[in-house]
């Protein structure tokens, strides 16, 4: 789903910059309108989750795999505001400190992902959460992939990227195996943190944040470690969809957790886990400063 450098063109990856700017701004501001102080932790932990949960690739065919993109699940549990900007957070990081996703590309990545598909897979929920919630949860999950990698795909043939028609499909194929295992991990995850406390869930056609409770923040902080220190055992290695058309991209800077990976240890399981360690603690902490400094700004 993240998109390196090297394969949008100029026009399209500086328009989606300049056009991803002004848009995080904005939903910033509105965010600050809905957000309580007792609401920072849960930006930190929730941001700290699903980056855990994005290094858990699992297989989805054709010798690719996918993750949990978020998008969804931090809307219904944040407002859709709040929940761009964290995903802004995350995309950024993942980019500047792991590599993940272009430098170039951070606009588009962050238009197609934190913005677009949040929005996307908030929709849903917006208009049917009150009356059909199940599956309004699994469409806003369904749907914030599928738009997001239908995006991503249009911005690679936008620049000239050759896609014969068959890749194309089974793209867009996969993306749509992707998005159904994204929907039921949405569902999933939603519901189980509505067992531990049902004020978590953001509520629908309201303008307050939900509040936090901190032994569901322990029980989401602990679940994100075990992600990163577990999941990574049994995550698969295969390459992404758009990784899978990958040639050699242009790397700009070097850091020494590129590709998810701790520099200069033999381990292969240990340097996983304390770069998805190192990732978990970047993204709290940006997430609850963030909050705090909107809350001081307001």
């Amino acid at each position: 789903m993240h998109i390196p450098d090297g394969f949008l063109s100029t026009p399209v990856w500086a328009t989606l910059d300049v056009a991803a700017a002004p848009a995080v701004v904005y939903l910033t501001r509105r965010a600050q309108r809905s957000l309580d102080e007792n609401q920072v932790p849960l930006l930190g932990v929730l941001g700290a989750f699903v980056f855990a949960a994005q290094m858990i690739n699992f297989p989805i065919g054709i010798g690719t795999s996918g993750h949990l993109v978020g998008g969804a699940l931090l809307a219904i549990l944040l407002g859709p505001s709040a929940a761009a900007m964290v995903m802004t957070a995350i995309l950024v990081i993942q980019a500047f400190v792991f590599q993940d996703g272009g430098i170039l590309a951070v606009g588009a990545n962050v238009f197609n992902m934190a913005i677009v598909g949040v929005l996307a897979g908030y929709l849903p929920y917006r208009l049917w959460g009150a009356k059909w919630r199940s599956g309004a949860i699994f469409a806003g999950g369904f749907l914030s992939v599928l738009i997001s990698g239908c995006l991503a795909l249009s911005e690679l043939l936008a620049s000239g990227v050759p896609m014969p028609r068959r890749m194309l499909l089974v793209s867009i194929g996969l993306f749509l195996v992707s998005a159904v295992i994204e929907a039921a991990i949405t569902l999933a995850v939603v519901r189980a943190i509505e067992r531990l406390n049902p004020a978590w869930v953001y509520p629908i056609k309201a303008r307050r944040a939900p509040a936090a409770g901190s032994r569901t923040l322990g029980v989401v902080a602990i679940a994100a470690v075990v992600l990163v220190v577990a999941g990574i055992l049994i995550a698969s290695t295969a390459p992404e969809v758009i990784e899978k058309l990958a040639v050699a991209s242009p790397q700009w800077m070097h850091s020494p957790l590129a590709d998810y990976q701790v520099a200069g240890i033999e381990s292969p399981w240990l340097k996983r886990a304390l770069a998805g360690l190192a990732g978990l603690g970047l993204i709290y902490g940006a997430c609850a400063l963030g909050g705090r400094w909107m809350k001081r700004s307001a």
